[in-house]
């Protein structure tokens, strides 16, 4: 009896890798490369230099805090010989002031949630959705069941067949 149970289970076993194999086989794929689609995408283009440009401007004024809190410590070391012990703990107290209000102005402007990330995220968002919806609608067409992006060093693709490549077709959706 137990022989008969372990050549079933083996049987049985053996015919769910089968299965599996068989549905994993008969699913259709294709890729896309999000470089190639983003570089021919003049939205893109246009917000990724509008995004370098803010980011420069702010950059700078943080910069200029930093270098007028220098500045003034420069200067509090220069002094600081003829100064009461009132006068040097004002000073102190303004480079501390100063140095903090440079770092909040470089949180504010860079911060994991700062208006960086909001001005990225509302110039970005429209053209991602897009090209979102670009895809899926080709997917749908030609029945594919998933679209992996080749650009992604997360797919892990190590050889794909320019034939599966869709990314000319979502271009085409999007009207380039």
């Amino acid at each position: 009896m137990s022989k008969i149970f372990k050549i079933l289970t083996l049987v049985i076993i053996v015919n769910f890798q089968f299965s599996i194999i068989n549905s994993v086989s008969a699913q259709k794929y294709a890729l896309i490369d999000m470089e190639y689609l983003l570089k021919n995408i003049p939205a893109y283009e246009r917000a990724t230099e509008q995004l370098a440009q803010v980011s420069k401007r702010w950059q700078a004024e943080v910069e200029a805090l930093n270098t007028e809190a220098a500045t003034m410590y420069k200067n509090y070391q220069n002094e600081s010989v003829f100064l009461s012990q009132e006068q040097k703990q004002a000073r102190q107290d303004a480079i501390v002031k100063k140095e903090k209000e440079a770092a909040d102005l470089k949180k504010k402007y860079f911060g994991p949630e700062g208006e960086l990330f909001k001005k990225r995220e509302s110039l970005m968002s429209p053209i991602q959705e897009e090209i979102y919806n670009a895809v899926k609608d080709v997917a749908e067409q030609r029945g594919y069941q998933m679209v992996i992006d080749r650009a992604s060093g997360n797919a892990g693709v190590i050889y794909a067949s320019p034939k599966i490549d869709i990314s000319n077709e979502v271009l085409n959706k999007l009207g380039y």
